[in-house]
């Protein structure tokens, strides 16, 4: 178990607080979905009231190593405003002289809040140096972001060990809960996967076929499992280079009795667009002109089936394109019928978690993971640098 900052005293210290504020924002800079600042107050809080000086620490968007005022964290420090009662300061660097004046200048119960760290190249590269320069900024160490957990770069790894550290609530929370689930699940357990890209999680599939009892696969993947079985798949989108792979999970799948269902009929159009008409192909095979774009009605009654018998259950990825109003009933029907079962279901990814928010359901799942890659990872058993790199709890 890790030490958790329930375990150190933080008073009169400066507190080095590793979050993920990876949030949405419009063009004019406004947050569209602060859940995960939100879910990271109940942390910021307690270290506040225990007397730290807390600076804050984050990446925000992809901005390839160098500033960009696009991806700037000042957004989120204009949030924390309206959520905390002390005073919040910004830093326009993450290191450096502006950023250590800053801190020095911190009091205790205030908040200091960095600029993107993404920035900086040497962030995603490890670079020790950068860690260094983050590490003199601190006394302590706290890593709360858990969907970084998977990513082994200087402000989530590297910094951990210059410091004493500790993990945040979020990150013991949601270590806890998934490997608990996990450990012993109650069966039947099913995984639902969706999303675009089949490479990113064949591992997890691969590993879930061990554990569960049947794998519900849907989305943009669903085309290269079904295209790995020799189904024609149209113009839809898949991942030639992932056959094989795919052949060899549904292999193993009929080898053991596992379950894997794919898409029996499709909503496609001719075209990717949010004006795009929907058609109904009733057939698992797809016309060479027409793009799938979401799971049919046959499929979604099979699924729902399946969710229904549920005793544990975790999913992660859409069924479809649902930010375009005629291809999200699939993943509606699948988050109610997820939200209504009111098994052990944890729900993580970014997509997945708008869709449960989107359709009003949040409130009706057991856990709601913070972390898409980092959950995935976890589920499959693969470590998390972000994770390995903390202090044990002292027996």
């Amino acid at each position: 178990m890790k030490r958790t900052i329930r375990d150190i005293d933080v008073k009169g210290k400066r507190v080095l607080l590793r979050v993920d504020f990876n949030v949405p924002l419009d063009d004019s800079g406004v947050i569209t979905d602060a859940s995960r600042i939100v879910k990271e107050l109940p942390t910021i809080k307690y270290l506040l009231s225990k007397g730290a000086k807390v600076i804050i620490c984050s990446h925000l968007g992809r901005p390839k190593g160098q500033p960009n005022e696009k991806y700037s964290l000042l957004p989120v420090a204009k949030y924390l405003v309206q959520c905390l009662n002390c005073k919040i300061k910004f830093s326009s660097t993450t290191i450096g002289p502006e950023a250590t004046e800053k801190v020095n200048n911190l009091q205790e119960g205030e908040v200091l809040v960095l600029e993107n760290v993404r920035f900086y190249k040497e962030e995603e590269e490890d670079s020790l140096l950068f860690a260094s320069k983050l590490a003199e900024l601190a006394d302590i160490y706290v890593n709360d972001a858990f969907g970084t957990a998977h990513r082994k770069h200087a402000s989530t790894y590297s910094v951990a060990k210059l410091l004493p550290n500790a993990v945040g609530f979020l990150m013991g929370k949601e270590i806890n809960t998934i490997t608990s689930v996990l450990e012993k699940p109650e069966h039947p357990f099913i995984a639902i996967m969706g999303g675009a890209k089949v490479s990113d999680k064949l591992n997890v599939v691969h590993s879930l076929v061990k554990k569960c009892d049947a794998v519900l696969i849907g989305g943009g993947m669903a085309y290269t499992f079904l295209a790995a079985k020799g189904v024609n798949i149209g113009n839809s989108l898949y991942e030639p280079e992932c056959l094989d792979d795919a052949r060899k999970i549904l292999e193993e799948a009929a080898q053991k009795g596992v379950k894997i269902l794919l898409p029996i009929d499709h909503i496609c159009s001719t075209v990717l667009s949010p004006n795009a008409i929907a058609r109904k192909i009733k057939t698992q095979d797809i016309p060479d002109n027409l793009v799938g774009l979401d799971i049919g009605p046959n499929t979604i009654k099979a699924f729902v089936q399946e969710i229904k018998n549920a005793r544990t259950i975790i999913w992660n990825g859409p069924m479809g394109v649902f930010e375009f109003k005629n291809f999200r009933n699939g993943t509606k029907k699948v988050a109610l019928a997820v939200a209504k079962n009111q098994c052990k279901s944890i729900v993580g990814g970014g997509d997945s978690i708008s869709a449960i928010n989107i359709f009003g359901v949040a409130d009706k799942i057991y856990h709601i993971s913070t972390g898409g890659g980092a959950s995935l990872k976890l589920i499959s058993g693969e470590n998390l640098p972000g994770v390995d790199v903390m202090s044990d709890k002292e027996e």
